[in-house]
């Protein structure tokens, strides 16, 4: 979203939500580097990039699906700093997760996107697709802020779920169905698991190249069913 939207914008969702959110599932996750949300290193030409086809689903519905990729890729965007929570496919890892660890979250996903979808329509006159990204970034601040109605409890809890699982999905290990192409951990610095750093790896300012591994590449690590986390 763009950064001078109250509350949703990427740089401030990395700023407030930090680590926390996708630390669950990175393993030896280090912190976030200074200022990685707002570098200007050169952006690829997200043009050219092909949006993965969207695989099998196996908890949400199609409808369900449609809108929470639209609501995770205003969340993390893509932008002049490389691909968003879209391409690393965070929506791919909720729905896969909603069928292992986040299985008591089901009916919340089933009855927060039904009730998001009606205040949408009801506020806008449309829905949420059909919008303008300010009006998309208007109805998103709403739920944001507790404002959007006809939710069960207030629209704000459902919206930090969606956000925590965006976090996850976007820089979490691949092994679980997000992060796609590494382009989370591209977008932070995060160079991947080592298991043997030099002393020229570790000097100040050091710039490492990443691995593009999954920690569950390496045998250290026990591979557990993915559905389960």
């Amino acid at each position: 979203m763009a950064d001078d939207t109250r509350g949703v914008s990427r740089r401030d969702l990395l700023k407030r939500a930090g680590w926390a959110g996708a630390a669950l599932t990175i393993p030896l996750t280090p912190a976030i580097p200074a200022g990685v949300a707002d570098a200007t290193a050169a952006a690829p030409d997200l043009e050219q990039q092909t949006p993965p086809r969207r695989e099998p689903l196996e908890n949400l519905t199609a409808e369900e699906m449609d809108l929470l990729e639209l609501i995770c890729a205003k969340l993390i965007p893509s932008d002049a700093n490389g691909p968003g929570a879209r391409e690393a496919r965070a929506a791919h890892y909720i729905d896969r997760a909603l069928g292992g660890a986040l299985r008591e979250q089901r009916d919340a996903y089933r009855s927060g996107l039904a009730a998001f979808d009606r205040y949408v329509r009801s506020s806008r006159r449309d829905a949420f697709a059909n919008l303008s990204p300010r009006d998309q970034d208007s109805a998103l601040i709403d739920v944001e802020i507790g404002a959007a109605t006809g939710f069960a409890g207030s629209s704000t809890q459902f919206f930090n779920m969606v956000r925590t699982h965006t976090l996850q999905g976007t820089f979490g290990d691949p092994y679980y169905g997000g992060n796609r192409n590494f382009v989370g951990w591209d977008l932070l610095g995060y160079p991947g698991i080592r298991l043997n750093v030099s002393q020229a790896d570790q000097a100040l300012g050091a710039k490492l190249e990443p691995t593009h591994r999954s920690a569950y590449d390496n045998d250290l690590f026990t591979k557990a069913d993915r559905h389960d986390h």
